[in-house]
């Protein structure tokens, strides 16, 4: 066996923000994550069910080291007892279980959130790096040196562009669905050495720490999403989490995820109060052109000036797609692009398209309205009803 995950630093930023803001405010919550994998796959994912299952007993054995929590202390924004939690933390091997249905893999994480929120990201990680093991890794990695050093040249070109009021910058998303651990470290080190002037920073923590980058990341859906079951009014879920945010971080980490009920119904919540207080918005639904546009028009309605604020993409963005975007903005907004997919599984392989979600809270449904239908997750039909009539967010045509 050869373990995938050899550092729990190896993982998302914004799973350990959250994880934060859940343990203060919220640590008496039980939670479900369900694995789903939204396409056919090349071979059944059946087939990885010992070998997960084999990773897991190992991700369960590991611990943060000193140097780990030392790093992390160092984080302006993440608290001394959060750190004093991670330090006696370990992953427990009964919250999380491996099965299979026909040909179909699930994994299923069911617990205190705070014990199983963070099996997320790993768990992707392992499934990708076991998948892609099968296939031919010299040819993978010859192809996905070329197109990277196509990216380069396409960055190089780019130089001659005319320059625009604020500058195009760019960061690795890419740990979820990654080809494997040390292909991910090769690109996230062959960007910052040949395109540091654009590559700004990486989602994956250990990755900031070991090539001296800026960790990148807030919050994801299942942070609001959570809050869906905790008792507030579900009109209200949205300003609660917020508002939560806010008072956690106090004015860190100020990016808001505008699409768990869509971007309509996030605007509406998203006041003058929120509005100066957040840095900015983040896209990862919908289409990203007409989102910019509703989020500018949103800042002007307030009277608040766009160049103060940043606009950041990150749905299934590649290089040419950011730099459409950029020029489309980029003389009126801040701007940020969270590139995953494209940067660390680009290898000529057909990619995996999976997702680990929260599916329930506290033994309540909660669920994600996206803006792009296809990433709507919820098997309670009865709760999606009624989150759309709160919202008046109308069923997408069939």
């Amino acid at each position: 066996m050869q373990p995938i995950i050899h550092s729990l630093l190896d993982n998302d930023l914004y799973k350990f923000t959250m994880w934060q803001a859940m343990l203060h405010r919220h640590p008496q919550t039980q939670a479900e994550y369900r694995f789903v994998c939204r396409h056919e796959p090349g071979y059944p994912l059946s087939e990885l069910e010992q070998e997960i299952g084999e990773q897991l007993d190992h991700l369960c054995s590991l611990r943060f080291r000193p140097d780990e929590l030392k790093y992390l202390r160092g984080l302006r924004y993440i608290k001394t007892d959060f750190v004093d939690f991670l330090r006696i933390f370990q992953f427990q091997r009964e919250f999380i279980h491996v099965r299979i249905s026909g040909d179909t893999l699930e994994i299923i994480a069911n617990g205190p959130q705070v014990h199983v929120m963070a099996f997320e990201i790993y768990v992707l990680a392992m499934v990708n790096e076991l998948y892609f093991r099968r296939f031919d890794a010299d040819q993978a990695l010859a192809c996905g040196r070329q197109r990277l050093t196509d990216k380069l040249e396409l960055l190089d070109r780019f130089d001659n562009e005319a320059p625009r009021t604020h500058p195009f910058e760019f960061f690795d998303f890419g740990v979820r669905r990654r080809y494997s651990g040390a292909w991910q470290r090769e690109v996230v080190t062959t960007l910052k050495r040949e395109a540091s002037r654009y590559f700004k920073g990486t989602s994956n923590v250990l990755l900031a720490r070991d090539l001296d980058l800026i960790p990148i990341g807030t919050m994801a859906h299942e942070y609001l999403q959570t809050y869906q079951a905790l008792g507030v009014r579900l009109r209200d879920f949205q300003k609660a989490a917020l508002e939560s945010w806010v008072q956690e971080y106090r004015g860190d980490l100020g990016v808001a995820l505008t699409d768990v009920v869509g971007m309509d119904a996030f605007l509406a919540d998203f006041d003058l109060y929120f509005a100066k207080l957040f840095d900015g918005l983040r896209h990862d639904s919908g289409d990203p052109i007409v989102w910019g546009e509703k989020a500018l028009a949103h800042y002007e309605k307030l009277r608040i000036n766009p160049h103060t604020k940043r606009l950041t993409f990150s749905d299934g963005l590649d290089i040419p797609r950011a730099l459409a975007l950029y020029r489309h903005f980029a003389d009126r907004t801040q701007l940020g692009f969270g590139i995953g997919t494209n940067l660390t599984n680009d290898v000529g392989l057909k990619t995996l398209h999976i997702v680990m979600k929260l599916t329930h809270c506290n033994g309540q449904p909660v669920a994600k309205l996206s803006d792009s239908p296809g990433k709507t997750i919820c098997d309670d039909h009865t709760f999606l009803a009624y989150l759309r009539q709160v919202f008046n967010v109308p069923a997408p045509a069939v």
